[in-house]
């Protein structure tokens, strides 16, 4: 069973950079993002060949310490033969972050969203959405 999209998940913790020295912290968050998003998946799901956008909104419990785009490598590759057959598929990505002391506000966050705006900090939002125009339609 394929899973259903849009697929909606939160990782908690501070992402790992690709460039990190440490790879066992490197392992530990693909296994951490593997966990979150199996949490959600059906049981005996495969991975899906179909086209991908994906949406990352990091939430830092203060500002945020490195760069944006390191958040990217390690994660995607977390989901790679689990949740879809390989990166190559993404076709879009929409990443952004979410620091306490700015303004931001979501006029219809869904559920998993809301949750994770609410919930502990750090955190990393993810959405996996088969619609590589979503984004642009809003």
């Amino acid at each position: 069973m394929e899973p259903e999209f849009p697929f909606e998940f939160i990782v908690l913790g501070t992402p790992v950079s690709f460039q990190r020295a440490n790879s066992a912290a490197r392992q530990a968050w693909r296994e951490q993002v593997r966990a979150a998003s199996a949490r959600k998946l059906p049981e005996g799901h495969f991975a899906t060949d179909q086209p991908l956008a994906v949406t990352m909104y990091y939430f830092p419990e203060d500002r945020m310490v490195g760069d944006i785009d390191n958040i990217i490598k390690l994660t995607l590759d977390a989901l790679r033969r689990h949740v879809y057959l390989d990166d190559d598929q993404v076709e879009r990505i929409v990443i952004q972050k979410f620091e306490r002391d700015r303004d931001f506000a979501f006029t219809d966050p869904s559920e998993t969203l809301a949750a994770c705006m609410a919930g502990p900090k750090p955190a990393l939002y993810i959405r996996i959405s088969t619609d590589l125009n979503e984004e642009l339609n809003r």
